[in-house]
């Protein structure tokens, strides 16, 4: 599935809306400094609409066919073997990229892999259950195949991350005119149904792991508090 079908639906009027709302939600999450190193997977062309790439210098975006704003540093390669250092990479964006990734699990073990103890992740999919999306090209057969074959439900991405030990910093949804931030797992309600697409911004989270079991003796490094004072006793008879 070739993301220009993104592309298309971004010229609709709901679209537009949707790219609109998509735009401010990237801007408020992202919160990481200047300085850090962020990498964006899949190029959209119009992400000065959500961060400054004249002060992000180290804002790269990484897409198959070298897609994105003029500004920025762009990076051919692939999602699911990325040509990056493993744990160096601040926060990740991935705008609309796993529903048209084939390896769309291996990209996600790729992104745990390169992002940094305590690094971010910013995922913005589809909604499965939106008429006006799944139903947009109707007429199209193989845009309707597509899109049935590539959705990727909210439980499945909650699954991944906590698989990959992500921690869930807050969920939104872009329903037909506004969209709701909400801290935390994902809250299911009526108007969950409607929305044209959701996010989720997550943090790696990297644990220690204490050994159980038996410990060696050691033998202690100081004197006793008996012996101490047993020393003491005898010097001073002595003395006397």
């Amino acid at each position: 599935m070739k993301r220009i079908f993104l592309f298309d639906l971004y010229q609709t009027p709901r679209g537009k809306l949707l790219q609109t709302m998509e735009g401010q939600y990237l801007k408020r999450s992202i919160t990481v400094s200047c300085k850090q190193q962020l990498l964006q997977i899949g190029g959209l062309s119009w992400e000065d609409s959500f961060i400054d790439c004249s002060l992000y210098q180290r804002y790269c975006i990484l897409d198959v066919d070298a897609l994105g704003c003029e500004g920025a540093q762009r990076v051919q390669g692939k999602a699911y073997t990325l040509p990056v250092q493993s744990e160096s990479i601040d926060l990740i964006i991935l705008p609309h990229l796993l529903e048209f990734d084939e390896y769309r699990f291996q990209t996600m073990r790729e992104i745990e892999r390169v992002l940094k103890p305590g690094g971010e992740v910013i995922i913005i999919n589809f909604n499965p259950l939106s008429f006006s999306v799944r139903y947009l090209y109707l007429w199209d057969v193989k845009l309707a195949n597509s899109w049935r074959s590539h959705f990727i439900t909210r439980g499945r991405i909650r699954d991944w991350l906590k698989l990959m030990n992500f921690e869930m910093l807050n969920t939104v949804e872009f329903n037909l005119d506004t969209f709701t931030i909400r801290p935390g797992k994902f809250q299911f309600s009526g108007r969950s149904i409607f929305a044209m697409a959701y996010g989720v911004k997550a943090v790696k989270r990297r644990y220690r792991l204490i050994p159980v079991g038996e410990t060696g003796k050691q033998r202690p490094r100081f004197a006793g508090v008996g012996n101490g004072l047993e020393s003491n006793l005898q010097r001073k008879k002595k003395h006397d």
